[in-house]
């Protein structure tokens, strides 16, 4: 069992505007990973703002004072890196990956758009990305098979008010209905550097990144103070089931069963993950056991159960199943309700531990072999947890959990009195 789930070294500092800046030398190949992580997702979004953290990860690559429409793609790209952005309720995310002589160029873009967006901001470019988050809701939700579960399953499980009660993806009506100045608000209040953490892994020394950051970041002002995201910790349990049943032009029944547990990075989560493993990952779970290879009512390929990893909120396990032909939604729903209620009373094996705790084992390692893969989990630990050294306990907590842990926690949160049931039925079969 390693001692570390982090085992390469990490330096921290913060410059005198609060920007915290993480720093992980790894010289085994001349490339470095920058990651910016900002504190704002849309559980910072006030009511009428939905859909403006994930907007921003869209308009940050349409030009800043210095840099011109679409060139910062080209930049990174004409240098040999590649390059993303990605938004969850909890926050939002830059990253490139730049041969190591490259890093300066890295740096110098991503502080130009977080010091200089808002002056380079046009209505045009507002309205434009607008409508490629119109189509991207379009593509990724409205017109797929199953696609608009979440955006279902996230007002089930928290109530109106909550910060995880709507999707990432936001209202089209809250976008369409805000002005220039109200994006150019929302961007001066979040895009700050006190309100970010960067991560530099690679290639570098900390001495190096530390003064490249000053340079580039430095003159940047402070903001002081950021609005506070409600409060989500605590929701009530209601003790009543909940179910939706939606008709749609799918092509077989499915189930989606969620549930709140514990905030992701509390010891009670670690025991969830290895928990989720033991259910719905892969085919030795007991999902895939008991459903597509036992019972043969589910679809070998649909089962899964997982964490959805949320920091500020009762995070949601979420187990997911698509019917065999013939087999009913209302069967379905049953089954996947019996093997999640066993995990209370139906032991872990040693072998099923094993297995999973192998699994999360592999999954860590993969995302830590490569200098991105560390930078985000280094900006996530910093941006969430105040530390990124805190990434070294994860692996070692899964590995210390206990079927007696696991099946408490089940008693504890995998109740069926309280309990979201969301079924798919296809039109010709409802």
């Amino acid at each position: 069992m390693p001692d570390s789930g982090y085992p390469w070294p990490i330096e921290t500092t913060r410059l005198d505007n609060g920007l915290r800046v993480v720093v992980s030398e790894d010289r085994g190949a001349p490339a470095v990973a920058v990651n910016l992580w900002y504190d704002v997702g849309s559980r910072h979004e006030p009511q009428g703002q939905t859909g403006f953290a994930h907007l921003f990860e869209h308009l940050m690559f349409e030009g800043s004072v210095n840099v011109a429409k679409t060139e910062h793609m080209k930049l990174v790209q004409g240098a040999g890196g590649s390059l993303n952005a990605t938004t969850n309720p909890d926050r939002t995310n830059y990253f490139e990956t730049v041969p190591a002589e490259h890093l300066e160029l890295a740096l110098w873009l991503e502080a130009d758009r977080m010091g200089g967006l808002v002056p380079a901001l046009t209505q045009e470019t507002l309205d434009n990305q607008r409508e490629v988050v119109k189509n991207e809701r379009r593509q990724r939700y409205d017109n797929v098979p199953y696609g608009d579960a979440w955006l279902r399953l996230l007002p089930l499980l928290y109530p109106p008010g909550h910060p995880y009660h709507h999707a990432t993806i936001g209202s089209m009506a809250d976008l369409d209905a805000a002005d220039l100045a109200t994006f150019q608000g929302f961007h001066r209040t979040y895009y700050a550097p006190d309100n970010a953490v960067l991560t530099v892994v690679g290639d570098t020394t900390a001495a190096e990144v530390f003064a490249l950051a000053d340079k580039y970041f430095g003159a940047i002002p402070a903001r002081g103070s950021f609005p506070a995201a409600p409060d989500g910790r605590q929701v009530a349990a209601t003790g009543v089931p909940v179910t939706e049943t939606v008709v749609a032009a799918v092509p077989a029944p499915r189930v989606f069963v969620a549930h709140r547990t514990h905030p992701f990075g509390s010891p009670e989560y670690d025991v969830l993950t290895v928990l989720a493993t033991v259910l719905g990952s892969g085919r030795g779970s007991r999902l895939y056991q008991r459903l597509a290879d036992g019972e043969r009512i589910a679809q070998p390929d649909s089962v899964a159960g997982y964490g959805v990893d949320l920091a500020h909120a009762p995070a949601p396990l979420v187990v997911t199943a698509t019917a065999r032909p013939g087999v009913s939604g209302q069967r379905l729903a049953a089954g996947v309700a019996e093997v999640v209620d066993e995990l209370a009373t139906v032991p872990v094996t040693a072998a099923e531990l094993d297995r999973a705790k192998a699994l999360l084992s592999t999954g860590w390692w993969r995302q830590l072999s490569t200098v991105d893969g560390r930078a985000d989990t280094l900006g996530r630990y910093a941006t969430q947890f105040g530390d990124p050294r805190r990434a070294a306990d994860r692996l070692p907590s899964w590995l210390s959990v206990t079927a007696d842990q696991i099946a408490a926690l089940a008693a504890e949160v995998l109740g069926a009195a309280d309990r979201v049931t969301l079924t798919y039925l296809p039109e010709e079969t409802a």
